[in-house]
Order: structure tokens, then sequence, then C-alpha cells
């Protein structure tokens, strides 16, 4: 029987979904930049790395054996460390290094709406201040949705001790994130805590696909500071413009948008508000098509 408490609290983001207007980025802080189309070559470095977040919906057994089908054949030489969740209450999870760029990949599992607590999760959506002893010296000023913090906080010591080991064991100083929708939320808050906790002189990549806004505007305003962000949205995909901006929440620089046309559109600034870009071409909820928030990302549709 299912819990009372998940059903409402499944229904609260039936309602939040609903009753999203995404509030338009001012046009003098983002407008004024160019957009550009990114080559195919451009594109093409993407790829490994959206394997690398498809794979991340793989079970945690498949991702430590690496062996995993199309996903993991795509990336070879990959030498997986360490994997864990449950792929309900925790999201899968996976860290190892890739030869190729001599960096460690850190994975999270996306939004399966199949299980009630990841439904759970992403109607938790008040923000909050970061847990300070994991983000220790972090500005009480940002805040952050509740259900990815604490999603982030359950494997955050284990994710750490494994970047550790494999930084260790390969002798890298490089760390690469990425994730797609609730994992891509993660991946980003991973993209805050590590840095705080590893050696100088390490060297940090984001890049993610389908991320929900995750906090207001002083988190945007620390990541564009601090992190080397990518996070590609897909076609009318609607995930990208929850939280709304009405709720105080911002994203943060570094938008890549997937046209109808096919074409990739680099978007300069925070929340751009062009048509070329998710906010413009899904001003509301109802514009948006969930078919798209899985893919494809250049052929790669997310999934294991």
């Amino acid at each position: 029987m299912l819990d009372p408490y998940k059903l409402s609290m499944s229904s609260v983001l039936a309602a939040v979904l609903l009753g999203v207007t995404a509030v338009r980025a001012t046009p003098a802080l983002s407008s004024r930049q160019s957009i550009t189309a990114l080559t195919t070559t451009q594109i093409d470095v993407f790829t490994p790395y959206t394997w690398y977040a498809s794979t991340a919906y793989c079970e945690p057994s498949q991702t430590l054996a690496w062996d995993c089908g199309s996903n993991c054949e795509a990336n070879p030489d990959f030498q997986p460390v360490a994997s864990g969740g449950d792929g309900d209450s925790i999201q899968y999870w996976y860290v190892g290094y890739d030869p190729s760029f001599d960096t460690v990949i850190v994975a999270h599992q996306g939004t399966n709406p199949e299980e009630m607590e990841s439904l759970v999760t992403d109607a938790d959506f008040f923000l909050e201040n970061l847990d300070s002893s994991l983000f220790p010296g972090i500005s009480s000023d940002i805040e952050c949705h509740s259900g990815f913090a604490d999603e982030q906080a359950d494997t955050a010591t284990d994710i750490l001790a494994a970047v550790e080991q494999t930084m260790s064991q390969y002798d890298t100083t490089s760390v690469t994130m990425v994730g797609h929708s609730l994992g891509a939320a993660i991946s980003l808050l991973d993209s805050v805590y590590l840095p705080l906790w590893l050696p100088e002189g390490t060297t940090f990549r984001t890049v993610v696909y389908g991320l929900p806004r995750v906090g207001n505007q002083a988190f945007a305003n620390y990541v564009d500071a601090t992190c080397d962000l990518t996070h590609i949205n897909n076609e009318e995909d609607p995930i990208p413009i929850c939280p709304g901006m009405f709720l105080g929440y911002i994203h943060p620089a570094g938008e890549v948008h997937i046209e109808d046309s096919g074409e990739w559109a680099s978007c300069p600034g925070q929340d751009n508000p062009s048509t070329q870009c998710i906010v413009g071409d899904v001003p509301e909820i109802w514009d948006g098509d969930l078919d798209d928030h899985d893919g494809p990302y250049n052929g790669v549709t997310m999934g294991c």
C-alpha cells in the first residue's frame, strides 16, 4: 500500500510543475551577449560525457564491473573504482578513471519517474542553507533546493573518499562531474562540495544534462565564479525551467540548448531569455515536452 505522505508529496510535485511560470531573465543581463552555434567538432567533444551520464542509470554491480552494454562500450577504457546507491532512496552513483582525459569521473543517476522516492525528492523544493559540516565557509547567503541538498549529502563522504582513492591510484589532479536530471543537480552540488576538500591545484569540470534549477541568485553567482560548468538542455524539455524563478531559483551560466533544428546554441549568462535558449523556448511548463528530457543528446538517449 502506498504511503499517503508520498502520495501527497507527489501531488505537490504535480502542482509545482503545473504552476511554474518561468520568469524571464532581465535582458540587460544576458541577451546583449551573442548566442553562438557550436560546431560539429565542439558538439562531439561532449559525447563521452553524455555516455557517462547515461551509464549512471545502470546498477552499481554493472558499473563496478564496467559491463553495461552500449553505455560502457562507449567508453571502453574506463577504470571503475567505486559505485553505490539503490536507485530509490539514494540514486545510483559511480566513480572511476578515464585515461583518455586523465580525469576522475563522478556520475549520479537521474530521476526515475517510476520510483516514488525520487518524485518525493523532487517535490521537496524549499530553499535552505547548505550543511556547514559539508560546505565549510560557504556564505549563508547561498541557498539550495532542500531535496537536492539532502540527496547530495547522502553520498557526499562516499564520493569524496572514492575520488581521493582514484586520484591517488591513477596519479591525476583532474575531476569531472556528470549527471542527468536529478543526477545533474547532485553533480552540480558536488562541484561546489569537492573543491572544498580536495588539494589545491585540483582542476574541476562539470558537464550535466536536463539540469533543474538548484539554488538562489547567490548560489548561481558562486557557481559562475568557481566552477567550469556546461549544462545541456534538449529542445522543449520543461525540467530545466523548474523550480520557477518566482520561487527564488536561478540557473548559473553555461547553458547549451539543443534546438529543434538540431543546432546546439551556446547561451551566455544566467537564464538567458532568448528563444534560442530554454527559458525563451519554454516560457511556461505547458509549453514543454517531457519526452525531450531523456534526449537524444547528439544521438545518446539517457538510460541503461
